[in-house]
């Protein structure tokens, strides 16, 4: 990488002033999205007809979302650290190229152990990409906009992921399971590799400049909402300890980043088996899963925005608790349209959390280190996929139910939703 001299170069910070590249990094992270939402359909729904998995036999469903949980968490750790010692954009051709084999894996699975390990391969690939495509765009973008950018990011992301889920339904139906993943994953990881390469520029620069700009105009940083003592060159010791407990603020975030992918990780693992079990075909559980993802992909670019107006703390607690909700709300009732509705709901307080949840650990950290915090904050959500997944798992195996596992992550999300009252407090940079 280049490099460059603070005083030569001007760095300009924003959507606007940035249009070009943070529309390359959307469409990223869409084609991220993409390639995980060819999993969350056909696969775990097809388990036990196309990939031998006994029926009952929940741990080895499970199995390949804790692997995939905590592969991509310990990915998100370390892009986060790489990300700062080569640059975004190689972390970033290094995921896609871990990528490359999935789709083949899927094609010649004999077994269920195949699968769990091109989940791996996938967990690579999303904790290297989607890591890069949401601190690149912090890096160019302003303080003032981090609830957008974040509401962007993730609206292209699981409008990818949901769109994929529907279609993968579809090409299913028509080519069969394993050729239609096969033709949709090659095309989805080829044009990203490839745009990757000759599209996508470095933003670490501009990082670097936003840390130059704060000796000379420290109040650019709000350095009252720093972490207090703590270095602007730390070690990872340092930086894992900061995050994980160090700090109350940064702790409860990442507690309820974990505790929130439990939901992700149900509605990939047990709602398409939930709604297989009660009659419904492929293109109709794709629609189900394919509106919350909708719902929560679309509506981020609203509670995203809103962030920058009223705060971080609000759109969280509130969207803890309404996904817990619409989790809840499955069990009650019966029908496509119940299911539907109650799927939009859980996305929606997903909406509310996620960019927000994103966006207040950026808030607080200091550019010199704000690619660790993301990641290490991004290590212990992705965690939860396997935490959650196997949590639900073993709910499921000891009391012989599926739904046992809907009532473990509700109450878990009440719960964490509630210790965020308790430990966090506003990190918007205008905001008390």
């Amino acid at each position: 990488m280049s490099q460059f001299n603070h005083s030569e170069q001007q760095y300009h910070y924003g959507i606007r002033e940035n249009l070009l590249q943070v529309g390359h990094q959307l469409l990223q992270v869409f084609l991220v999205g993409l390639t995980i939402g060819m999993f969350r359909t056909v696969v775990p729904a097809l388990a036990e007809d196309e990939f031998g998995v006994a029926k009952g036999s929940f741990m080895m469903l499970t199995a390949f979302v804790v692997a995939f949980g905590f592969v991509k968490g310990t990915l998100n750790f370390v892009a986060g650290r790489w990300s700062e010692r080569i640059g975004r954009r190689k972390v970033l051709i290094w995921g896609w190229l871990a990528a490359i084999p999935i789709p083949f894996m899927i094609l010649y699975a004999s077994s269920w152990g195949w699968i769990v390990t091109a989940t791996i391969l996938l967990g690579v690939n999303q904790g290297l990409c989607w890591s890069m495509t949401q601190t690149s765009k912090i890096d160019i973008t302003r303080a003032d906009e981090r609830g957008l950018t974040m509401g962007l990011n993730e609206f292209s992301g699981y409008v990818g992921v949901a769109l994929a889920g529907i279609l993968t339904g579809y090409m299913a139906l028509t080519w069969g399971p394993r050729l239609g993943l096969l033709i949709f994953g090659s095309v989805v990881i080829s044009l990203a590799l490839i745009l990757a390469i000759f599209a996508v520029r470095e933003t670490q620069e501009w990082a670097k400049a936003e840390a130059h700009q704060s000796l000379t105009q420290p109040q650019h940083l709000q350095l009252s909402k720093l972490p207090q003592n703590f270095p602007t060159h730390p070690t990872t010791v340092q930086m894992f300890r900061l995050m994980s407990w160090g700090d109350k603020r940064m702790a409860a975030f990442c507690q309820a980043g974990m505790i929130e992918k439990f939901v992700d990780a149900l509605i990939w693992v047990f709602y398409p088996v939930f709604l297989y079990q009660r009659g419904l075909g492929l293109d109709a559980i794709g629609w189900i899963v394919g509106i919350y993802g909708f719902v929560w992909g679309g509506t981020q670019l609203l509670t995203g925005k809103l962030s920058d107006h009223i705060g971080r703390m609000k759109p969280i607690i509130l969207g803890m608790w309404i996904c817990g909700l619409g989790v809840a709300m499955m069990l009650i009732h019966e029908g496509m349209l119940w299911w539907s509705l109650s799927a939009g709901i859980t996305g929606f307080g997903m909406a509310l959390l996620y960019p927000n949840l994103g966006a207040a650990v950026a808030d607080i950290s200091h550019p010199n280190w704000r690619g660790s915090a993301i990641g290490i904050y991004r290590f212990w959500r992705d965690l939860g996929y396997g935490v959650g997944a196997l949590g639900f798992g073993l709910v499921a195996h000891f009391t012989g139910v599926v739904t046992a596992g809907f009532w473990f992550v509700a109450i878990a999300m009440f719960l964490s939703g509630a210790l965020v009252m308790l430990w966090g407090e506003e990190t918007h940079p205008n905001l008390d």
